[in-house]
């Protein structure tokens, strides 16, 4: 097999794995609340360690990627993974809770660094554009990790038999796919972070990673409980597994789209798509109205962090690791603003009104990715 097709097949294992453990803590986050009792404002506090962990992954991250090949912080961060996942199912109060969440959301953030960054890596070793499909395989993981998450929630498992399983199985797939991933990738320029007038090739690019994470993790966070208590389903994982498989399926057709109808359009679809989605889930909060609006919520926002990415290894200031480290800074803003802004607005009003806030970051992709585009174009 040729060397760049093994790279990026146990790369793509990776994304896939990533998944699976991302979905498996998500989907089990309205077990977290009524096993802890919480209501929504006190949940919205807790998910707050995530994007704060985060943000203090991320000079870390930077740091590791640009003093040594990607793979090396890549293991390292899938190994954290496990063992936070396992914490989080065994964890008896509060203080362990939000410990086992921050150790995960910090393990993620570094994985996501190193793996993005292997990713745009091994795409020009390539003439077709393929990191739409590593992220469609991030979200296929989502979807088994959810799909596994459905059953054992069926069959009453307890949560932490379930996080320890996934957490034996990522730990296991991690160690054996090392030593076939890209070696040999750290930049030799551009890794150290510039003070002064802010780059808008980064800016823009990070604004448009800031309002699609709002949407995103917002929906990771909050769909599962959004169809337990106001579309009223017992098996409240449907609403989450749904968005996952139309994001899945947007993202392998993303890669096609982009080179069909361009970039500036693909993000304008994307937009739109978000709108009419959040606009058809809150308006008839009933089954199927709200299971077809998560659909276009789900293909909506799928495309929108891959083809960042992507743009961010054109940046001419940095280094491809390191334009992701800051563009991710964005991502993790709005991680940090989204999720625990719904709980409160869903405390001050109700939930459904608060799913409004993920309609109008959607809409706010479409002048600030034409804006991006003009700065390019002004570029050259």
């Amino acid at each position: 097999m040729e060397l760049k097709i093994k790279q990026r097949l146990f790369l793509s294992t990776y994304f896939f794995i990533s998944g699976i453990c991302f979905s498996t803590w998500a989907s089990r986050i309205p077990t977290i609340k009524t096993t802890f009792g919480y209501n929504e404002a006190e949940l919205g506090t807790i998910l707050l360690a995530m994007p704060i962990s985060s943000l203090a992954g991320l000079p870390v991250s930077g740091w590791l990627v640009s003093r040594y090949d990607s793979r090396v912080p890549l293991l390292a961060a899938f190994i954290l993974i496990s063992v936070a996942l396992c914490l989080i199912g065994f964890a008896s109060n509060t203080f362990m809770l939000v410990a086992s969440i921050s150790l995960f959301s910090f393990a993620l953030r570094i994985l996501n660094i190193s793996m993005n960054t292997q990713a745009i890596t091994l795409q020009k070793k390539f003439d077709r554009t393929i990191n739409g499909s590593f992220h469609g395989l991030w979200s296929t993981g989502g979807i088994v990790g959810v799909g596994i998450s459905t059953l054992l929630v069926a069959m009453d498992v307890s949560m932490g038999i379930h996080l320890l399983s996934v957490s034996v199985l990522a730990l296991v797939v991690s160690l054996f796919s090392y030593r076939f991933l890209m070696r040999d990738d750290r930049a030799a320029s551009g890794n150290k972070l510039v003070i002064g007038k802010p780059d808008p090739y980064i800016v823009y690019l990070g604004l448009l990673a800031f309002f699609s994470a709002i949407c995103e993790g917002g929906m990771f966070d909050w769909s599962g409980i959004y169809f337990k208590e106001v579309v009223k389903v017992e098996l409240f994982t449907l609403g989450y597994l749904t968005f996952m498989i139309f994001m899945a399926l947007s993202r392998f057709a993303s890669d096609w789209i982009v080179e069909r109808i361009g970039m500036a359009k693909t993000y304008i679809l994307s937009a739109s798509l978000v709108t009419v989605g959040i606009a058809l889930a809150t308006t008839m909060p009933y089954f199927w109205p709200s299971l077809i609006g998560f659909c276009f919520v789900g293909f909506g926002t799928a495309s929108i962090i891959p083809m960042t990415f992507l743009l961010a290894g054109g940046s001419k200031k940095y280094s491809t690791g390191m334009a992701i480290s800051l563009i991710a800074t964005y991502s993790i803003a709005g991680m940090l603003v989204g999720p625990p802004m719904i709980g409160y607005i869903a405390h001050a009003f109700n939930l459904r009104i608060s799913f409004i806030a993920f309609a109008i970051a959607g809409l706010m992709l479409i002048p600030i990715s034409q804006m991006f585009f003009r700065h390019r174009r002004s570029l050259k």
